[in-house]
């Protein structure tokens, strides 16, 4: 073989062990990359129940309801348009409470979104650009003017 083709071999093998890793790695993070979606959004579209979200909005007013072994509570998250029904165990965050911003990762199962995680916002100013939208929309923004 001449050194020209064994270059071009080389060259070819190369690329295409490097396509190779770079597929692996893209299946990889599709496995573990879970996406932000708002009340409407999960109202709007269908997903499996085995297909990990994050859903973000406000916790509804008067929708915390504790149970009564002290770990399990049920809250609904809203964007002021839609709503979703959350249920979670374990122990939630300080700032966790009525009116404030909230993101919860877990499944949606039989239009109940069963939380594993809870993480409480202290403000609208950290809140995503979608439920910041909403809130405007709405008339009911506390946050910063822009």
């Amino acid at each position: 073989m001449k050194r020209k083709h064994r270059r071009l071999v080389l060259l070819g093998g190369g690329m295409a062990a490097l396509g190779l890793a770079a597929g692996l790695v893209l299946t990889a993070l599709d496995d573990t990359l879970v996406f932000f979606h708002d009340p409407s959004t999960v109202r709007e579209r269908q997903f499996p129940p085995d297909q990990r979200l994050r859903i973000g909005g406000l916790v509804e007013e008067e929708s915390v309801v504790r149970a009564d072994d002290g770990l399990t509570v049920r809250f609904t998250i809203t964007d002021l348009a839609h709503t979703v029904p959350v249920t979670y165990r374990g122990i939630l965050p300080d700032l966790f409470r009525e009116g404030q911003g909230v993101v919860a990762e877990g499944y949606l199962k039989g239009g109940v979104f069963e939380a594993d995680e809870v993480l409480a916002k202290h403000d609208e100013n950290y809140m995503p650009r979608d439920v910041a939208d909403a809130l405007k929309k709405s008339g009911n923004w506390k946050g910063q003017a822009e």
